[in-house]
């Protein structure tokens, strides 16, 4: 658009420029304003359109630039309020961990408390519950309750005043009164009677305990003494095995025992079997170990002679009756063997009985 009102402008120039030098000054001046003025309208439609575009292009600018100011404010505003929260989060955050000390204080201190008021109540309760169980026994054992008054008097025998009945003989009220007196001595006399013969009874019962202890005490010292005495006897028996042993009687110390009795099978006493069910962690003995490294287990029979390392003292089962076995006598001695228990005489090593599969 510049250009063209260039062009046009040139235009008109040259021609009033060609009119100034042809014609005279007055017609060239004519000549100019008549062109001015043929020109004067598309000059004019052109500068409006110029002025509304310089307008519309400024409406514009304004526009972006509000447009970028209300954007730009908003962002930051965002930005504002996201940081404004972290930094409360932050310090609420910081606040608390201060804050958690005093709290946790404070919870332990309530809770000291709490225990204090329990441990109270229930010292309360046992305090209640004894004097209430004592209570009891008392009444139990005397027939009354301790709580209430040792003895109160009926109406019907209570002293009679003189001053009351003044109508009355003296003498005759004297009378009844010391007859009431009478029969109240005689009724707490009735009483005290009972409570001695109730504490009496509860003497002999206490005596009767001692003595029932006391019968314990030496029932279980006549148990040690003789206990103490088969072990005196068992030593005895040792030394003289090893005595007769060493001097060569040992055929005659073994005549002094009877023979081995399997009658022992029979007797309920001995029910081993039905005993090891009812316990069954007594019959678990751990691994057996050889006395060889080389040997291994074989099924014996009884007349089976074993080496004397396969009965020595390890091998012994010292308390028969833990396992339900009768008790040996003389040179028989229950030896285990693996699994199985033998009874074997330790002076010729011969086997004189044998369970099978005794132990788990």
């Amino acid at each position: 658009m510049n250009l063209t009102l260039f062009l046009k402008g040139s235009a008109l120039s040259a021609v009033a420029i060609a009119l100034a030098v042809v014609t005279p000054p007055e017609q060239a001046h004519a000549a100019v304003s008549a062109g001015a003025s043929l020109e004067q309208p598309d000059n004019r439609q052109d500068r409006r359109a110029e002025r509304r575009a310089e307008r519309r292009e400024a409406r514009q600018r304004v526009r972006q630039e509000h447009r970028a100011q209300r954007q730009q404010p908003q962002a930051q505003r965002e930005h504002h309020q996201i940081r404004e929260r972290r930094d409360d989060r932050q310090r609420a955050m910081q606040q608390r961990q201060l804050q958690q000390p005093a709290r946790q204080a404070q919870v332990q201190r309530e809770r000291a408390v709490q225990q204090r008021q329990r441990a109270a109540q229930q010292r309360d309760h046992a305090v209640q519950q004894r004097r209430h169980a004592a209570q009891e026994r008392q009444r139990v054992r005397y027939g009354r309750d301790f709580a209430t008054p040792e003895f109160e008097p009926d109406d019907t025998v209570r002293p009679v005043e003189t001053h009351s009945n003044r109508g009355e003989d003296r003498r005759a009220i004297e009378r009844r009164n010391r007859d009431i007196e009478r029969r109240v001595e005689q009724q707490r006399e009735a009483r005290r009677d009972e409570r001695r013969a109730e504490r009496h009874a509860e003497r002999n019962r206490a005596e009767r305990h001692r003595d029932y202890r006391r019968d314990d005490r030496h029932d279980y010292r006549r148990d040690r003494q003789r206990d103490a005495h088969r072990d005196q006897h068992r030593r005895i028996e040792r030394r003289a095995r090893v005595d007769g042993y060493r001097d060569g009687y040992r055929d005659s110390y073994r005549r002094h025992y009877r023979d081995w009795n399997r009658d022992w099978r029979h007797n309920n006493r001995y029910d081993w079997y039905r005993y090891r069910h009812a316990n069954r962690s007594l019959y678990r003995l751990g691994r057996y170990y050889s006395p060889y490294r080389s040997h291994r287990y074989s099924r014996l029979r009884i007349g089976f002679y074993l080496d004397n390392l396969f009965f020595g003292s390890r091998y012994w089962i010292d308390d028969p009756w833990r396992y339900r076995l009768p008790e040996v006598y003389g040179p028989y001695r229950w030896v285990r063997y693996y699994d199985d228990v033998l009874l074997v005489n330790i002076y010729t090593g011969e086997v004189v009985d044998v369970i099978h599969d005794f132990f788990w």
